[in-house]
């Protein structure tokens, strides 16, 4: 007992972020997973800001979303240090990948950047004896739009122009509708290369929702995890975009921002209708999902974001990531690992952690409705 006091991390005050319920998490952190932000602490555990290992044990298995895997690397290094003898295994893959896992039974939990659809709540009870899985809000933050276009460094656009970006319909740099949206820059004529993710993916879904919100006839498509577009490239994962469009003259993609700030890489201002262009920032960010409201029942706590706001600073192509476990019917060897973590991330000093690298925190009003779900977990 006296070694797993020790092992305890807790929190540090946390004045502003207990007033400011409407900070919520900016795109997934830097790709510097090496920074530990747990301090060592002798005193007892307080209720939700120390990591409390319980009855945890052995190893649990998670995959998903690529969005939180910096967040959930941070998480995991300062949980494994307290917990000794666990071992928690996150395979950042993609949010359709991570669902799949999960309702083959093979992962304690799955990180998804988009709310289960009722056909997978529906296969998921084959999993969840006598429960389902439901969606527990984590992660957020913005959605960047990241350009390289050599020469120019500030680049203002709205969503119509977005879409016929990549929908293939604006196809060099010096289009006339760019121009209009950026008066005194000089835009080259270089051809446009649009990367998007090659796999199933909630950043694809988050930003399909945007576009079908904003920007009128210029996007048709469902918003979908797959790629529904024609043209440009795919690339794995929202490191493998990032990668692309850092390397390639002419380029633009979309990714967490966390990935912009990481490689250097600039990002689109977004004309919403506001006085001025809105930039990619974790607190841009939380002006838009603060307003978010609970859409899920029961126990779950799925979320509805308003991807048209006009309000002055918000940035509105933002995402949410969930971890998706079972409400009941959990395996008996893995539910008090998924609880114990789930509780750490979900506690001030987890939430903590998010807002010292380029996070932001779930609302204190949701967030302490995530920590009671948690708790329920049978």
């Amino acid at each position: 007992m006296k070694l797993q006091r020790k092992n305890m991390l807790r929190a540090s005050a946390l004045g502003a972020l207990v007033v400011s319920g409407a900070l919520v998490l900016t795109a997934c952190g830097s790709d510097d997973n090496t920074k530990d932000n747990g301090s060592a602490s002798s005193k007892p555990a307080a209720a939700a800001g120390d990591i409390t290992c319980g009855d945890a044990k052995g190893k649990l298995l998670a995959s998903g979303s690529s969005a939180q895997k910096n967040a959930v690397d941070l998480w995991v290094k300062n949980y494994m240090a307290a917990c000794s003898g666990v071992e928690v295994n996150y395979k950042s893959s993609s949010s359709g990948e991570g669902i799949v896992a999960f309702n083959q039974g093979t992962v304690g939990f799955a990180g998804s950047d988009s709310a289960l659809k009722p056909e997978q709540v529906e296969e998921s009870k084959k999993i969840c004896t006598g429960g389902q899985g439901i969606d527990l809000p984590m992660v957020g933050g913005p959605i960047a739009l990241g350009f390289n276009v050599a020469g120019v460094d500030k680049l203002n656009l709205d969503a119509a122009t977005v879409a016929n970006i990549f929908n293939d319909k604006i196809k060099k740099w010096d289009d006339e509708a760019i121009k209009k949206l950026n008066p005194g820059v000089t835009l080259p004529g270089t051809a446009i290369q649009h990367f998007h993710r090659s796999e199933d993916s909630g950043t694809t879904e988050n930003l399909g929702k945007y576009l079908k919100a904003t920007a009128g006839d210029a996007w048709p498509h469902e918003a979908a995890k797959k790629w529904p577009a024609p043209g440009g490239l795919g690339a794995s994962g929202s490191a493998g975009v990032a990668t692309q469009v850092k390397q390639v003259d002419g380029s633009i993609g979309y990714f967490e921002l966390s990935y912009a700030t990481s490689q250097n890489i600039k990002t689109v201002d977004l004309n919403t209708g506001a006085a001025a262009p809105v930039k990619a920032t974790g607190e841009n960010a939380s002006k838009a999902i603060a307003a978010a409201k609970i859409a899920g029942t029961g126990s779950d706590l799925a979320l509805k974001l308003d991807y048209t706001t006009k309000a002055e600073g918000a940035y509105p192509i933002v995402l949410v990531t969930y971890e998706v476990v079972c409400d009941k019917g959990n395996k008996a060897e893995t539910l008090p690992t998924v609880k114990s973590f789930l509780n750490y991330t979900a506690s001030d000093a987890g939430q903590k952690i998010l807002l010292e690298n380029g996070y932001a925190p779930i609302p204190a009003e949701i967030n302490a409705k995530v920590r009671d779900i948690i708790a329920s977990l049978a």
